[in-house]
């Protein structure tokens, strides 16, 4: 059974006069680095909270991006399902479903059309994954889509870790018929007043774009995309290949320290290879880059210290982040961005550089 303080810490946006406030899981391998095995335990607990409830059912579940993409992946993959993430990315030879996030400072959202078009026929209910639901809005957005085009045949449902809606709220998807299921209740009620109290006064370092930090970098192929729909078995088959191939390239050492990133949506392989170096032995922390510009402070209590800015992997003008890299034995950065920018590499090499020296960069591509 999972707690509030355990789950919740409140951090401060910026700049975003929709909420002020972002709630910030130590467990979820997103913004604060948290142990594999934690983080996957997690997700299994919120997965295993459907298995009895639709095992007559077949089901496409599909994870929100950034934040909730790993813990999608992982629950289909417990469950056995179809999956999709959401993307802000381009993805090639892709239709998509647009629907907006009202809330986040990057508002809207995509979802390959094509590949749900594909299998709908074969789905009795769509499952949507999420680390917190605080209105219910953004599935609200794409209920509404889907049901005007394919028909109101398909049955919902909205799983998340953390669930902050009111009764209002609430009863908006009772009287829509979408189940809600998560491991924890929130009031979000005080929650911008918290992120108001504290002081910006953490260290904010932006990274050098230009200059190139040499590091050991593996490629290995059998890239397989979330993005697109995919068979969760097979995509844990490909996980494990991945894994396969780092184990081919590197050596572990048993009570070693290491740091494994993922970059932006990329999260689950990230999180799938930090948990099974932990397996080794070795004392494994995992977080990833983000797209979310949260304050930092050194206020007690609050969450996030250190904030390194970052130019994209994925495209050169959007602005990422990363917070608190530590000091470790050895650092991982896993990407799926195969052909990625320049400025955006050499920016997250350099941050985890400042407190590292042995820093690996895997890239997953497709051949």
């Amino acid at each position: 059974m999972y707690l509030e303080k355990d789950l919740v810490s409140v951090g401060k946006r910026e700049n975003n006069k929709k909420r002020n406030y972002l709630v910030i899981n130590p467990l979820q391998g997103k913004h604060i680095p948290a142990a594999p095995g934690n983080v996957m335990a997690l997700f299994d607990a919120l997965a295993d909270m459907l298995k009895d409830e639709y095992k007559d059912e077949r089901l496409l579940l599909i994870g929100f991006a950034e934040t909730a993409t790993a813990i999608g992946a992982e629950a289909a993959i417990r469950l056995g399902t179809k999956y999709i993430q959401t993307t802000r990315e381009d993805v090639p030879g892709a239709e998509y479903l647009y629907f907006s996030e009202v809330h986040s400072h990057a508002a809207e959202q995509k979802l390959v059309k094509n590949d749900i078009d594909r299998v709908i026929d074969g789905i009795d209910r769509i499952v949507f994954m999420e680390d917190e639901i605080t209105t219910g809005n953004t599935i609200l957005n794409i209920v509404n889509i889907m049901e005007d085009l394919y028909g109101r045949n398909i049955r919902f449902s909205a799983t998340s870790i953390l669930n902050g809606m009111t009764e209002a709220h609430r009863n908006r998807y009772k009287e829509r018929g979408i189940r809600l299921h998560y491991l924890l209740k929130t009031d979000h009620e005080a929650y911008g007043r918290i992120a108001g109290q504290y002081a910006e006064n953490g260290s904010y370092e932006a990274c050098d774009t230009s200059s190139i930090r040499n590091v050991r970098e593996i490629s290995i192929s059998g890239r397989m995309d979330a993005r697109r729909l995919v068979n969760a078995p097979d995509y844990r088959k490909a996980c494990k290949a991945l894994w396969s191939g780092i184990e081919e390239s590197v050596s572990f050492e048993q009570e070693q320290s290491v740091l494994v990133i993922g970059t932006e949506e990329f999260m689950y392989p990230a999180l799938f290879i930090a948990d099974r170096i932990e397996k080794l032995g070795c004392k494994v922390r995992c977080h990833s880059t983000t797209r979310s510009p949260i304050a930092v402070s050194r206020d007690e209590g609050y969450p996030l210290r250190t904030r390194y800015e970052l130019k994209s992997l994925y495209d050169k003008d959007r602005r990422t982040f990363i917070y608190d890299v530590g000091e470790y034995d050895r650092v991982f950065v896993i990407t799926d961005a195969c052909n990625c920018q320049e400025e955006g590499k050499n920016s997250l090499l350099h941050a985890v550089g400042k407190n590292n020296e042995n820093v690996t960069l895997i890239r997953w591509c497709e051949k």
